[in-house]
């Protein structure tokens, strides 16, 4: 499993209607992207639910890196650098995944926490404690999924997670969910990932 997002911070007056329209125009063109585990078009709206800003970041769980390549080299990224300009795309290796309670609801909202890996620590250690995470996320209330996936360049462990109501049980940035395109969901390995 492999990981990515890209974010998009709009100005501060910016009309976020706009994204939404954006999404319900476009988001079903990855519903059967070959490769793609889960898409979330995510939302961040400046004064709402603690957000500083207002964002467009859609976050990615890939199966393959050759569909994850495919969207980035093949054109289909080039509609969003077009309209925003070129973004920094961060990418993770996959710790863990696990389907929620709810993983047959529709998912309202996501939560992504950042971690930082401090100097010094035993890597094994912390890194099956994020695969433990994630299976406790997974089996909260309203949970849909779960994901643990870590940037070794940056050594950082971000937990991501999917909600079926408005009150995520995890902390972290909250997003609002705007379509999930999740054509290969049930591909992705569940549990461990080494």
């Amino acid at each position: 499993m492999h990981a990515m997002q890209y974010e998009f911070t709009l100005p501060a007056d910016y009309d976020m209607d706009v994204i939404r329209s954006r999404v319900a125009r476009v988001g079903h063109l990855l519903d059967d992207w070959d490769g793609l585990g889960v898409k979330a078009y995510l939302l961040r709206e400046r004064g709402v639910r603690g957000s500083a800003v207002n964002q467009y970041g859609p976050f990615y769980l890939w199966n393959t890196v050759e569909g994850m390549n495919a969207f980035l080299w093949g054109g289909a990224f080039q509609g969003p650098v077009n309209d925003f300009g070129r973004p920094r795309v961060r990418q993770w290796t996959g710790l863990a995944y696990e389907e929620g309670g709810a993983a047959h609801s529709p998912a309202a909202f996501a939560v992504r926490r950042r971690q930082p890996v401090p100097e010094g620590v035993e890597l094994a250690g912390l890194l099956a404690e994020a695969v433990d995470e994630t299976a406790r996320l997974a089996e909260r209330d309203g949970a849909v999924l779960a994901a643990a996936v870590v940037d070794t360049q940056a050594w950082e462990v971000v937990h991501f997670s999917l909600w079926e109501h408005d009150t995520p049980k995890a902390e972290g940035d909250v997003y609002q969910v705007l379509h999930l395109s999740s054509p290969g969901r049930g591909a992705l390995p569940r549990g461990r990932q080494w």
